[in-house]
């Protein structure tokens, strides 16, 4: 598209029109929601009332957490730092050793988690995007031990091949079954076409030994023309991923194109659809597919319209919010594609199937990008801005607590 007439307006036209591709490829979208509002704050939900509060604030676009042993909290930022939140107070400097990674609109340092026996090895994960000599970047893993200070003994143990100038759809999310075996998703990266390729990691979650390598039992394993770390296909942008605290089931979160976000229940070999079934359109109001299911494709276990940007999920277990026992959270960045719509969603299960979707924490209208639980039964929340936080839910009578505690 060329501009005609007089240069400022042309630059100003073309500006638009690059906020306007970013918007439409879900690049995070409008990019700014409003400003956090003044915490602590008290909100009201359908059966009992919250206290949200700041434990850190300042951070670029944090995008995981995970709980050390002691309590401490590691942080990963979207700009490459790995933070650590010790005692209730973020420390200043960040976490030596880590990767150097391709920070680039949804690309940058990731995911973090703690291997099974951190307490005994003191190894952790990592994912990032890593770039190459002609720019095109993709979703890498690596390991590292953790000393309590510093990383030490970083290794690469996985590079996807999806390698593309996109700058979007990575996935990323990290989860250990209970045999100690290592998920990981990767993205499609804006070419549909991939989640289908049984060649190609984009739009698939993966299975590793925790040392990178492959398991012979994966269901792909041996075959001619599938990748040996395949688990499952037919994703697209894959957001979320938790084990489900009583069956073991793995289940994952991913985003669909305009409306059709999904909840996936993951089983082995199995194709969930991606292009060839989807309840979404394309970001111009297309339609992608003129179906919804197909009896050959795993349907979604619940999906959204309109999307709600659908982020990270964890499953409450513990005892501070006995209403919200065996609930699973989900973060939302926005919905309907709506500047500072962002919000938690609370699902509740009747034997297995969800009867209710409450949005929470809707007040502060923040991208939600990771909702965790702490060791202290608290839900920790994580919000993707540029000046992002860390926000701790609790309930209302606990407000007179000191921080962290």
């Amino acid at each position: 598209m060329r501009f005609v007439g007089h240069p400022f307006r042309g630059a100003v036209l073309a500006a638009i029109l690059v906020g306007c591709v970013a918007l439409v490829h879900g690049q995070g979208a409008p990019r700014n929601s409003p400003p956090l509002p003044s915490l602590p704050q008290t909100l009201f939900t359908s059966e009992l009332q919250i206290r949200v509060s700041a434990v850190a604030t300042g951070l670029s676009h944090p995008w995981s957490a995970a709980f050390l042993p002691g309590g401490d909290m590691l942080v990963t930022e979207r700009a490459g730092r790995l933070r650590i939140i010790r005692n209730g107070v973020l420390d200043a400097q960040p976490i030596a050793g880590v990767p150097a990674v391709r920070t680039a609109v949804l690309g940058g340092l990731l995911d973090v988690a703690l291997h099974p026996q951190f307490a005994k090895n003191e190894l952790l994960y990592l994912t990032y995007t890593k770039s190459r000599e002609d720019g095109l970047t993709t979703t890498a893993l690596a390991r590292a031990r953790f000393d309590g200070k510093a990383l030490h003994d970083l290794k690469e143990i996985f590079v996807a091949n999806n390698w593309s100038k996109s700058t979007t759809n990575y996935g990323g999310r990290v989860a250990f079954d209970r045999n100690g075996f290592l998920f990981l998703t990767v993205g499609e990266r804006q070419e549909q076409e991939r989640a289908q390729n049984t060649r190609d990691h984009g739009g698939k979650v993966l299975r590793f030994r925790d040392d990178g390598s492959v398991p012979p039992d994966n269901p792909f394993a041996g075959k001619a023309d599938y990748a040996p770390e395949i688990y499952s296909l037919g994703h697209r942008s894959p957001q979320g991923l938790a084990m489900h605290p009583e069956t073991g089931a793995l289940w994952e979160n991913e985003h669909g194109p305009l409306g059709g976000d999904e909840i996936n229940v993951i089983l082995p070999g199995r194709n969930y659809g991606w292009p060839l079934v989807t309840f979404g359109n394309d970001y111009d109001g297309r339609k992608i597919s003129e179906l919804t299911s197909r009896p050959d494709l795993e349907p979604p276990f619940m999906y959204w319209l309109p999307s709600i940007a659908i982020s990270g999920i964890t499953f409450y277990t513990g005892d501070r919010f006995p209403a919200w026992k065996g609930n699973a959270f989900v973060g939302a960045m926005f919905q309907g594609r709506t500047r500072g719509t962002g919000h938690i969603q609370r699902i509740t299960f009747n034997e297995g199937r969800p009867i209710q979707r409450e949005p929470i924490l809707q007040e502060l209208r923040q991208r939600i990008r990771d909702v965790r639980q702490g060791p202290d039964g608290l839900l920790y929340v994580l919000t993707d801005e540029d000046n992002g936080a860390v926000l701790r839910i609790e309930p209302a009578e606990v407000s007179s607590l000191s921080p962290g505690r």
